[in-house]
């Protein structure tokens, strides 16, 4: 059985996705061993506790700094026997500490096409710059700003009427499918980093 470790600061909507599918049998040998938040009323918490997934709070306004916080995020992560870590809407930069501890282990969702519109409000970023298209993409974490391989990619179309919240809604939708598409591929041992590219193993 393989575990997963999950980072939420928010909802946790993408975390429930995972969930889902775990228990719908569509992703198999995989559990997450916990869910861990920076902020103690994440709903990702409560989310986690519903399914009977230890819920953790590590503040990192209680740490001195950065590398200090992400230390006891290790230490948690490591207890739990943690292959890979999901990152859910966890709003927090990971400094090369963490990243480098689980090369290649760290996974991320970014609501936009990747590269394009990197780091926060990327749907506001897109809907500004007046797109046609837009997505979400998955990627393995490295040491920049969402700039790791991208796993996955979903492309949404942006319509004539379409407000930031309409186009991101949508957006929504395609990152609870690829985010589990992506889980299941990781724990099928599908996914091969080749530089830049990740290659999708075929059965």
């Amino acid at each position: 059985m393989k575990k997963i470790g999950v980072l939420v600061s928010g909802g946790g909507s993408n975390l429930q996705s995972i969930i889902d599918s775990i228990e719908a049998g569509k992703i198999d040998n995989v559990s997450i061993s916990v869910v861990i938040s920076n902020k103690e009323d994440a709903f990702g918490l409560t989310r986690a506790r519903n399914h009977n997934i230890p819920p953790v709070v590590v503040k990192h306004s209680d740490y001195p700094d950065r590398e200090e916080f992400e230390n006891e995020l290790i230490k948690i992560l490591d207890e739990h026997d943690v292959d890979l870590v999901v990152l859910a809407g966890f709003m927090r930069v990971l400094t090369p500490l963490f990243v480098n501890y689980y090369h290649h282990r760290i996974v991320n969702i970014h609501p936009a096409i990747l590269p394009s519109f990197p780091g926060t409000h990327a749907q506001q970023q897109a809907f500004d710059y007046g797109t046609r298209f837009s997505g979400c993409s998955t990627h393995f974490v490295d040491e920049g700003t969402d700039t790791g391989p991208v796993i996955l990619q979903a492309v949404v179309p942006v319509l004539p009427d379409d407000t930031v919240d309409t186009l991101g809604s949508r957006i929504l939708v395609e990152e609870h499918r690829i985010y589990p598409e992506t889980i299941r591929l990781w724990a099928e041992g599908k996914l091969s980093i080749e530089g830049r590219k990740v290659r999708i193993l075929e059965d």
